[in-house]
């Protein structure tokens, strides 16, 4: 089986640890995954000095799929945050929120 390229965003704060494990659990799991590592928030604007590089789209596009760790947000620094920036540039209208009842619990569903 051939390995499928997947961006990996490893993002800020806690981002690049859960991201780590992640990509261990997938390795681990044999998942047929090459990873290629892209910038984005703050160590992007740090080493790039920009917020979401263009390279980094542009993996994402090649590659049509990515795993991004969390993204820190600078407030008042005048720019919106990488994940609206990605789902604006990239087309992206989908959150998926799963979800599920607790017994004893009342809902509306």
């Amino acid at each position: 089986m051939s390995d499928h390229e997947v961006v990996l965003i490893p993002g800020d704060g806690i981002g690049p640890e859960v991201s780590e494990a992640v990509r261990r659990v997938l390795d681990a799991a044999s998942a047929p995954i090459e990873w290629t590592e892209e910038l984005a928030g703050l160590a992007a604007i740090e080493r790039e000095g920009e917020v979401l590089p263009g390279r980094t789209l542009d993996a994402v596009r090649r590659t049509g799929i990515a795993l991004k760790g969390p993204c820190t947000t600078p407030v008042g620094e005048g720019f919106s945050s990488v994940n609206v920036q990605l789902r604006r540039t990239l087309s992206l209208h989908a959150a998926l929120r799963p979800v599920r009842n607790l017994p004893g619990v009342a809902t509306r569903y």
